[in-house]
């Protein structure tokens, strides 16, 4: 059902494909060395020992990694060095939804020159396959480089759930507080955007729509689950008849 694990279908190869990388700058990715051809042996050892045709070859398990943009850009610095060559570095701070993300990266959407002048960058990294219970959301950060004689005055980085702008090089811009880290919302009374809490609940048990990332998946008691597709950055709640939420999960 919500826990079920389906593995995301966003991968690293689709931003560097799509977007390729920007005036030299800096990649993270890295390509795969060649994998010799299975079961290859030498004239002596194949005459010497013939294939066992009685058992058929195992399927290959798949070890792709998972990678997403993380949930929440935090902050945005960037750096200019002092000695030859001089480069500028971007490093981009945010948090995660759950523990588990590894290998954060920032990866180029600009092609070419931009025509506001401003660097896109989204912030990914390998996100966990499994579904996981709300905590304290972990921090993350990653680094870019770009290379002398770039045509950018500043820098837009990417989350799932927000972005943050740095108008000029080298600065500093930060984003406003995280949404709710949803930690202690099973048992509070759900409150959509526009409503109203219920009568005699104090706030301090009440968990508005407008405070969650707005990535929340609400299932409500009259509806169904919907997909069972994945999500490492979707919140889903599920309301029970009283109106509480009775599951909070990332999936």
């Amino acid at each position: 059902m919500i826990t079920a694990t389906v593995k995301s279908v966003v991968a690293l190869a689709v931003f560097t494909l799509c977007f390729g990388t920007v005036l030299g700058s800096s990649a993270f990715a890295q390509a795969k060395p060649t994998a010799p051809p299975k079961n290859q042996q030498t004239p002596a050892a194949k005459d010497a020992q013939p294939p066992d045709q009685s058992s058929e070859a195992e399927p290959e398990e798949d070890t792709e990694p998972n990678f997403a943009p993380v949930l929440w850009i935090t902050s945005v610095e960037a750096l200019h060095s002092t000695h030859e060559p001089p480069l500028d570095v971007i490093r981009v701070r945010g948090i995660t939804s759950t523990e588990g993300w590894e290998s954060g990266e920032l990866v180029p959407l600009t092609k070419g020159t931009s025509p506001d002048g401003i660097l896109d960058l989204a912030f990914i990294a390998h996100a966990p396959t499994d579904s996981t219970a709300p905590s304290k959301n972990p921090v993350i950060e990653a680094v870019f480089t770009i290379e002398p004689g770039h045509p950018f005055k500043g820098v837009r980085v990417h989350g799932a759930t927000n972005r943050v702008l740095l108008k000029s090089l080298p600065g500093f811009a930060e984003a406003p507080a995280p949404p709710n880290d949803c930690t202690d919302c099973v048992g509070k009374y759900f409150v959509a955007k526009g409503d109203s809490a219920p009568s005699g609940v104090s706030a301090d048990n009440v968990v508005r729509e407008e405070t969650l990332p707005k990535s929340v998946h609400v299932i409500k008691p009259t509806e169904g689950i919907g997909k069972l597709d994945s999500d490492p950055n979707r919140l889903t709640l599920i309301i029970g008849e009283d109106g509480r939420i009775v599951i909070a999960v990332w999936d």
